[in-house]
C-alpha cells in the first residue's frame, strides 16, 4: 500500500480487507454448519419416528408375530421416511424389507453390509454418481428388557427439493453471518480509528521529544566546540540531501540524521585546553582528540533511541583508503551513512565561516572533494554530490539559521513519518 495514502484511508482499507476476509470465512463456516445441522435434524427426526414406531406393539419385531410386525413396520417406514427399509434379527438375518418407487434402483447402487454389531444409532452420508446424497440410518432395536431384539437399517435419497431448501437455508445463514461480521467491522472502525490516532499521537509526541533531545545535545556539544550549533543542522541537511540522491530511506536515513547531529558527542570528554586551542595540536594532543570517537560510541550505544546514530559517530573519521581512525576501515567496510556524512562534514567545513577561516568558493570546495575522491571519500558518492553541490551551496549561503532549521525540520518530518 502506498505510503502517500492518508492514515485513515490505509486503516479503512485494512479494516475493510480484514472484515471481508473474516466475513467470507465466517459465512462459509456458518453455511456449512447450518447445512450439517439441517441434515442432523432430518436424521434425528427420522430416528425418533422410527424408534417410536418400532416400540409400538403392532410393529415390534419380536415374539411370535415378529416377522409380520417387522414387515408392517418396514412398509410404514418406507411410506414415510425411507426409500429402503430393512429389519434384521439380532443374529443379522433379514426379517423384512420394503422399497419405495426408487428404492430398488437405489439398493443396486449401494454396497452390501455384512457385520451388524453396532449398539448405538448412527448414520452416514454417501454420494452417488451425479452428486446425489443418500442418508443411511442404522438403529439397534431392544426389547423391553433391553436385550438386543433386531436391527433397523434405512436409506433415504435426499430429494432435489429438500436438498435445494437445505442449501438455500445454508446460504441464507452464511450471508446473514457475513453481513453481521461486516456490520460489526463497520461499527468498530471508528473506535479502532480513534485508538490508532491516540496511539499515533503518543508515538509522535515521544518521537518529537527524542528529536528535541537529539537537537539539544548536538547544540550543547557544538557550543562547547566554539560553534553556535547551526553546523549540526547544516551537515544533517546536506547528508540527508545526498542520501536521498543515492536512494537511502527508512531506518538508515533516520540513523544518518541522528548520527549527523551527534557525530561529535564524544568531544564532551575532551579537555577544553585541547578542544579550544587556537593553533595546531601537538601529536599527543591529536591522539587525545582522536579519543572523542570512542567516547561518542560509548555515549550513544547505551542511550536507547540515540543509539541509531552509532554508525556515523563511530565511522565519520574513517577514510576510503583505510588511513582514517579509529579502526582504519576501508572502502565499503565503512558504513554507508558514515561515508555520506564524511562528505557533508568536510563540504560544510570548507564552505562555512569559522573564527579561524573564511568560507571558500564552491569550486574550491568541490576541487578539494574531487582531489580526495578514492582517498578520503567514496568516489561514487563524490560523483553524485558533484551533481547537486551547486544547489546545496546556494541554499546554505542564502538561508539564515532559522531557515536552515526549517529545512532540516521538513527533512526530519519526512523521514521520521511525522
Amino acid at each position: 500500500m502506498s505510503p502517500l495514502l492518508p492514515f485513515h484511508r490505509k486503516l479503512a482499507l485494512g479494516t475493510a480487507g480484514v472484515a471481508l476476509a473474516v466475513a467470507a470465512l465466517a459465512g462459509l463456516a456458518a453455511g456449512f454448519i447450518a447445512h450439517d445441522k439441517a441434515e442432523d435434524t432430518l436424521v434425528a427426526q427420522a430416528t425418533e419416528d422410527t424408534q417410536r414406531l418400532l416400540r409400538h406393539e403392532t410393529y415390534r419385531p419380536e415374539g411370535v408375530l415378529a416377522t409380520r410386525n417387522a414387515q408392517a413396520a418396514a412398509q410404514a417406514l418406507a411410506a414415510s421416511h425411507f426409500d429402503i427399509a430393512q429389519i434384521y434379527t439380532a443374529g443379522g438375518l433379514l426379517m423384512a424389507e420394503q422399497f419405495s418407487a426408487d428404492g430398488r434402483a437405489l439398493d443396486a447402487e449401494l454396497p452390501p453390509r455384512n457385520a451388524r454389531n453396532y449398539t448405538q444409532p448412527w448414520f452416514e452420508r454417501r454420494w452417488l454418481p451425479g452428486r446425489r446424497p443418500v442418508l443411511l440410518l442404522f438403529i439397534p432395536l431392544r426389547s423391553e428388557g433391553q436385550a438386543l431384539a433386531a436391527y433397523f437399517e434405512g436409506a433415504r435419497l435426499v430429494p432435489d427439493w429438500q436438498r435445494a431448501r437445505m442449501l438455500a437455508d445454508a446460504r441464507r445463514t452464511g450471508l446473514l453471518t457475513a453481513l453481521a461480521v461486516l456490520l460489526c467491522g463497520a461499527a468498530l472502525y471508528p473506535l479502532v480509528l480513534r485508538l490508532n490516532r491516540d496511539s499515533q499521537s503518543r508515538q509522535r509526541e515521544l518521537l518529537e521529544s527524542h528529536i528535541a533531545m537529539m537537537e539539544a545535545l548536538g547544540r550543547a556539544i557544538a557550543r562547547r566546540d566554539s560553534d553556535n550549533g547551526i553546523h549540526n543542522y547544516r551537515v544533517a541537511w546536506i547528508s540527508a540531501t545526498l542520501a536521498e540522491a543515492v536512494g537511502l530511506h527508512g531506518t538508515r536515513m533516520q540513523e544518518l540524521i541522528v548520527g549527523s547531529f551527534l557525530h561529535d558527542v564524544g568531544k564532551i570528554g575532551i579537555p577544553e585546553h585541547i578542544l579550544l586551542k587556537p593553533g595546531p595540536l601537538s601529536h599527543e594532543e591529536m591522539l587525545i582528540m582522536h579519543t572523542h570517537v570512542a567516547a561518542g560510541e560509548d555515549i550513544v550505544s547505551g542511550s536507547g533511541w540515540l543509539a541509531g546514530g552509532q554508525a556515523v559517530v563511530a565511522g565519520h573519521h574513517e577514510k576510503w583508503d583505510g588511513s582514517g581512525y579509529p579502526r582504519g576501515l576501508a572502502g565499503t567496510d565503512i558504513p554507508m551513512v558514515a561515508r555520506i556524512f564524511a562528505i557533508a562534514d568536510v563540504f560544510d567545513a570548507l564552505c562555512s565561516r569559522r573564527p579561524y577561516k573564511e568560507p571558500v568558493p564552491l569550486e574550491t570546495a568541490m576541487a578539494a572533494l574531487r582531489a580526495e575522491s578514492g582517498k578520503h571519500f567514496d568516489p561514487h558518492l563524490v560523483q553524485v554530490f558533484d551533481q547537486q553541490a551547486a544547489t546545496v551551496y546556494r541554499t546554505l549561503t542564502e538561508a539564515d539559521e532559522e531557515q536552515l532549521q526549517a529545512l532540516l525540520t521538513r527533512m526530519v518530518r519526512k523521514h521520521f513519518s511525522l
